[in-house]
C-alpha cells in the first residue's frame, strides 16, 4: 500500500496542494468547489495524512471540511515548518514551495492527527479567544490613559475603558451560562475550580484550549503546555534547562494562577517554599510549581474527584 503525504499552503482565495513522494503539485480555488475536489480526490486516492499550517483562522474551513470526511487531518504551527524549512536549506518562500515544504515536513516529521473539534467546542474556543483579546486591549488602554496628558483625552480613553471593561464582564457571564449548558463541560469546571487558586478563567481557558486534559500521562501534557524543561546539553557542557513551544495562551493563564497558587494552596505553597529553601532561584522554582498545578489538574479530570490534598 502506498503512502501519500499532502501538505496544503492557504492563501486567502487559493489552495496550494503539494503530494510526497509523488511530487505532484496542484492548485485549486479556496471556495465549495475546490474544497470539494480536495475532498474527492483524497477519498478516492486515501491519503496517509494531511497536513496545513495554522494561518491566522484561513485553515480552519479547510481542516474542517477535510477532517469531516474522515480524511486523516493535522494543523502545525508554522514556527515548526520554518524550522524545518531552514534545517533542509530551503530559504526561498513561495505559496507553492510552502506547499512542498508541508509535505516534506508530513512524511517526515508525521504529527499527530487531532480528533475534529465539535461546533460547541469551536464556539467556546471562540469565545475564550475573544476574551484574551478584550483583556489585551483593555490593558493596553490603561496604559495609554495614565500617560495621557489632556483632559479630555484621558475622559475619551477612560470610556472606552468603561466599554471594554463591561464588555469582558459579559463575556464572563456568556461563557459561564455556555459551560454550565454542557454537562460535560460542568462537571469539568466544578472539578478544575475545586483546586484553590483555579478560578473561572483559568478553567474556562483550560476546557476550551486543552481538550487532552485528563487523557494523557504529566509528562505528555508537561509538554503539549510547554512548561517541561528542555536539556540544551553539548558534550560535557550541561546547558540551563528552559521552557518554551506548547501552548502559551495556556501557559500564561495557568502562570497566573500558580502565583496565586503559591500562597493560597497548602500543597502548592510547602512544594514552592521547599525548592525556595533549598537554594532553587524564585523562577525555576515558580516554573516547577506550574508544572506541579498542571499535573494536578490533569489528575483530577482524569479521575473525575475533586481536589484533595493527597492528589498526584
Amino acid at each position: 500500500m502506498h503512502e501519500h503525504f499532502v501538505g496544503i499552503d492557504v492563501a486567502k482565495a487559493t489552495l496550494e496542494v503539494h503530494v510526497r513522494p509523488s511530487g505532484e503539485s496542484v492548485t485549486v480555488a479556496y471556495d465549495e468547489a475546490g474544497l470539494h475536489q480536495l475532498v474527492a480526490r483524497w477519498q478516492a486516492l486515501p491519503a496517509t495524512l494531511i497536513v496545513l499550517e495554522a494561518t491566522g483562522g484561513y485553515e480552519v474551513t479547510v481542516a474542517a471540511t477535510l477532517a469531516s470526511a474522515g480524511l486523516p487531518v493535522a494543523v502545525v504551527n508554522p514556527r515548526q515548518i520554518r524550522d524545518f524549512a531552514r534545517a533542509t536549506g530551503q530559504l526561498a518562500k513561495t505559496d507553492r514551495l510552502d506547499a512542498a515544504m508541508i509535505a516534506r515536513f508530513a512524511e517526515a516529521v508525521r504529527p499527530a492527527v487531532r480528533p475534529l473539534a465539535v461546533p460547541a467546542a469551536e464556539a467556546l474556543g471562540a469565545l475564550v479567544a475573544r476574551r484574551r483579546q478584550l483583556v489585551d486591549m483593555l490593558a493596553a488602554e490603561r496604559n495609554r490613559q495614565s500617560q495621557a496628558r489632556p483632559r479630555q483625552l484621558q475622559q475619551r480613553i477612560g470610556a472606552h475603558v468603561h466599554w471594554l471593561t463591561k464588555a469582558v464582564a459579559d463575556i464572563d457571564k456568556e461563557l459561564t451560562t455556555t459551560i454550565r449548558a454542557t454537562p460535560v463541560w460542568r462537571q469539568k469546571d466544578e472539578l478544575l475550580t475545586s483546586v484553590p487558586a483555579v478560578g473561572p478563567v483559568t478553567a474556562h481557558t483550560l476546557i476550551a484550549d486543552v481538550p487532552e486534559l485528563g487523557q494523557l500521562g504529566r509528562r505528555q501534557i508537561a509538554a503539549l503546555i510547554g512548561v517541561a524543561p528542555l536539556n540544551r546539553d553539548s558534550g560535557q557542557w550541561r546547558g540551563r534547562r528552559m521552557i518554551g513551544g506548547g501552548r502559551a495562551q495556556v501557559r500564561t493563564v495557568l502562570y497566573m494562577a500558580t502565583l496565586v497558587a503559591v500562597r493560597h494552596n497548602p500543597r502548592l505553597a510547602a512544594f514552592y517554599a521547599r525548592l525556595t529553601a533549598a537554594g532553587r532561584p524564585k523562577k525555576v522554582a515558580l516554573v516547577a510549581a506550574m508544572r506541579k498545578l498542571l499535573t494536578i489538574l490533569n489528575a483530577i479530570v482524569r479521575d473525575r474527584r475533586p481536589w484533595h490534598p493527597e492528589i498526584a
